[in-house]
């Protein structure tokens, strides 16, 4: 597991408090776009492979509660895990997905709600080495500040609208979130080593580096085509300069 950090993640509480309204912006747009969703759509596949609507939701309420038990570790200064086991994450979200639409919705709204309480929490703990939102937490193979975290919330609500496929696309992602989700993705690809080096440009005038091997491939477009690109939602003819290269995934 790899510890990182980069001076483009929000640090300043200004930075931190944009990204936690782009949060809540997303999570409405998602509770918004589901609530009339039939028990037999929640069934029905997703845009993601072998999951159904319902596997997809569940997996954003079980994220939301992970993220929620390491808001709290970083509270009282306890190491915390998102899941004990990646089995019992897996299985949680295979008994979620058998769940009547009701369940899902209300399952969805209650953990992003306890979510952003736990946040607004942690707004008035001292921060330090292992306090408040400069403490170390660990994520999926990572460790970094606790601040990312509500970085690390946009990213699944803003992506996963989409593959639950109810009219969301990776075009209707605002550029202000895409571009931290860029950000996001640049980061987390600083603990993996298999990533090419890719500058992205976008045509806001926003640009970041993802990846080391080789390159670099310089890749142009909007930020939110370049998301879409980067995460494999969108084809490589959304962007300039991508060609045949596929990224891998997260």
């Amino acid at each position: 597991m790899r510890a990182v950090d980069q001076p483009s993640a929000p640090a300043a509480d200004e930075q931190l408090a944009d990204v936690r309204r782009l949060v809540t912006g997303a999570t409405q747009r998602l509770l918004g776009a589901t609530i009339a969703v039939t028990d037999e759509q929640w069934a029905a596949p997703s845009r993601l492979p072998r999951w159904s609507r319902a596997h997809v939701a569940t997996h954003l309420a079980r994220q939301a509660d992970g993220l929620t038990r390491l808001v709290e570790g970083a509270a009282v200064g306890e190491h915390r895990t998102m899941y004990s086991s990646r089995e019992a994450r897996d299985a949680e979200i295979e008994a979620g997905a058998r769940r009547t639409g009701l369940e899902l919705q209300s399952d969805l709204d209650t953990t992003a709600g306890r979510l952003t309480e736990a946040f607004e929490r942690l707004d008035h703990v001292g921060p330090s080495a292992t306090t408040g939102w400069t403490a170390s937490v660990e994520m999926r193979n990572l460790v970094a500040p606790a601040r990312l975290l509500p970085l690390a919330r946009l990213f699944e609500v803003e992506l996963h609208l989409v593959d639950l496929d109810v009219g969301h696309e990776v075009s209707d992602v605002d550029a202000a979130s895409a571009e931290w989700l860029l950000e996001w993705f640049a980061f987390r690809a600083t603990a993996r080593d298999e990533f090419p080096r890719v500058e992205l440009r976008a045509s806001s005038g926003f640009t970041t580096t993802v990846g080391s091997v080789g390159g670099p491939v310089v890749v142009r477009g909007s930020a939110p085509a370049l998301l879409g690109w980067l995460t494999g939602r969108t084809d490589p003819d959304a962007v300039e300069g991508a060609g045949g290269l596929r990224m891998p995934s997260l």
